[in-house]
């Protein structure tokens, strides 16, 4: 995260926001998007990301890039309109696997009510996919990080723990099968959950990817300027994810997220370890975050079980700055 910010330094010293009224969500803050204002009632959402191979079958890879790619439209509250593949693969890579991730993406749009309208594939030595996402919302609908409000509740769409069980799997340690439960997992868009959030009047919203829950977290925190309180007992886990933390299955992300979230993030006693190595697992095409007023989360979570997606409470939003993950909430604000 430092990192990013220090090479976009120098494009944000010459940034003049003036001259871009309509640039609604820009570089000026960390969100999930772009947002441009069209019209009063329209604005084009734009993101983009791309990643090599996280699971081995062709056809899983591409969708599950691709859902992770169209998540981000999910968090601003907007609806995917079309997207363009992005691909880097080798020379000698046999092309029918490229062809299966491209349908796997493709199907994975479809699902999503967008369409495949083009896109740009180069030769590089590792297999790279993913997709330049347009979306499309009322610009009076947009939902960003910052939005929180002292008071909100905590809601988290997906359990965690890809990172960990992939990193299981890819050692050979996945004896119970339990990555099949995390590719489920990530292969689920998060359309209907966003369209759920939007109707139980979210005040922010993002997914959480590769800076883990706390980097997620931390990121919408500094937005609105408060703290976020994740009670630890209550963030869900996929299958198989606690045990295979504590065999030591921790992949690289997690240890970079916990070295740039420090200072910024406390853990307080009383965190179990493999819950602690949980929050700070990088996701790929995790859930989606919501801070929510409290009177709306439980409805919110009872709408999302009824209609067969995951989803729990798991903190709440306060007065103060950064992250604070504990091992249960006390009933006052801490």
């Amino acid at each position: 995260m430092a990192t990013l910010a220090q090479v976009l330094r120098p494009i944000l010293q010459t940034f003049d926001s003036a001259r871009f009224p309509d640039l609604l969500v820009g570089l000026e803050g960390p969100d999930d998007a772009a947002v441009y204002r069209l019209t009063d009632d329209l604005a084009i959402i734009q993101t983009v990301d791309f990643f090599p191979p996280v699971v081995d079958d062709p056809y899983q890879f591409g969708a599950i890039a691709a859902a992770n790619a169209m998540s981000d439209v999910y968090a601003m509250g907007g609806e995917v309109l079309m997207a363009l593949n992005i691909a880097g693969f080798p020379e000698d890579l046999d092309p029918e696997i490229l062809a299966r991730i491209f349908l796997g993406g493709a199907e994975k749009v479809a699902e999503a009510g967008g369409v495949i309208a083009g896109g740009h594939t180069i030769y590089d030595a590792e297999p790279k996919y993913g997709l330049a996402v347009t979306g499309i919302i009322n610009p009076r609908d947009v939902l960003t990080k910052g939005g929180a409000q002292a008071g909100d509740a905590l809601v988290l769409t997906k359990p965690l723990g890809t990172g960990i069980v992939l990193t299981a799997a890819r050692a050979g340690r996945d004896e119970a099968g339990y990555a099949a439960a995390a590719v489920e997992s990530m292969l689920a868009l998060n359309r209907h959950a966003s369209h759920l959030a939007r109707a139980a009047h979210a005040h922010a919203m993002t997914d959480v990817t590769g800076f883990g829950l706390l980097g997620h977290a931390r990121e919408m925190a500094d937005a609105a300027g408060l703290r976020f309180v994740i009670e630890a007992s209550r963030v869900p886990a996929l299958p198989g994810a606690l045990a295979y933390a504590l065999e030591g299955n921790i992949p690289g992300g997690a240890v970079r997220n916990r070295e740039g979230l420090a200072g910024h993030v406390e853990i307080a006693p009383g965190v179990a370890e493999a819950s602690e190595h949980l929050l700070f697992d990088p996701q790929t095409s995790g859930g989606l975050l919501i801070a929510l007023p409290p009177s709306d989360a439980d409805a919110l979570v009872a709408s999302l079980h009824a209609d067969r997606l995951p989803g729990a409470v798991i903190g709440r939003v306060e007065r103060g700055a950064g992250v604070l993950a504990v091992a249960k909430m006390s009933t006052r604000p801490l």
